[in-house]
């Protein structure tokens, strides 16, 4: 099994830059992502551009999960299926899904998962779908929420800042298995990525100031 390690390496070394100039790419709170062992980390989606502002800034190379057709665009798919990303088909089902994710998280890897599972075109955060809490839950992993604001303005050419804030990880410890509980721990998911956001918002029309610490 490839995990991308030596994609991630390379990237790091021309791709996080450049995207760091590109985007003005800021973050908040990034010593909240564990360094070690399988995580979850929950993002929401505004903008293909995600992928490389979290990507550049991150202290973990992440494996994202994207839908296999993705896999089929020219250059592009090849590329990230070269940094070890984990691919799920149209119409499988949910369990497969999960089931593929569960394995990296127990191999102790960090999961890129877009919450709401497809980009947004209202300029916010949408709903959350149930995948990251039933891999957290499932395998006992922590869940990172991290919001990801300033993509839904960028394009190429305009270098609008782009900016990511980091919650505490959320942790599930005994909660029991099962729809119930997926729901509820998603909800909670949702909750605070959409905290995170808002505060963003306001941390953007202060110009971004250095050194604030995101909201739990």
């Amino acid at each position: 099994m490839s995990y991308g390690d030596f994609a991630w390496r390379t990237s790091r070394l021309y791709l996080a830059p450049l995207t760091k100039l590109l985007t003005r790419a800021r973050a908040y709170g990034l010593d909240r992502i564990p360094l070690t062992g399988g995580c979850v980390l929950a993002i929401n989606h505004l903008h293909w551009i995600d992928i490389a502002v979290l990507g550049a800034q991150s202290p973990r190379n992440i494996n994202y999960v994207a839908k296999a057709e993705v896999s089929g665009v020219p250059l592009a798919g090849e590329y990230l299926m070269w940094h070890g990303t984990i691919t799920v088909r149209r119409g499988e089902s949910d369990r497969e899904a999960v089931r593929r994710m569960r394995e990296y998280a127990a191999a102790g890897r960090a999961i890129g998962l877009f919450v709401e599972g497809t980009r947004q075109k209202t300029g916010r955060p949408g709903k959350a779908l149930p995948g990251a809490a039933m891999v957290a839950i499932q395998e006992d992993v922590p869940v990172v929420p991290i919001a990801v604001y300033g993509t839904q303005y960028w394009r190429i050419g305009n270098f609008a800042p782009c900016t990511i804030a980091v919650g505490e990880p959320l942790r599930f410890e005994g909660v029991p298995k099962g729809g119930r509980s997926y729901r509820e721990a998603t909800a909670e998911i949702e909750r605070r990525i959409n905290v995170l956001f808002d505060w963003l918002a306001g941390v953007h029309a202060q110009d971004r100031p250095r050194g604030l610490t995101p909201p739990l």
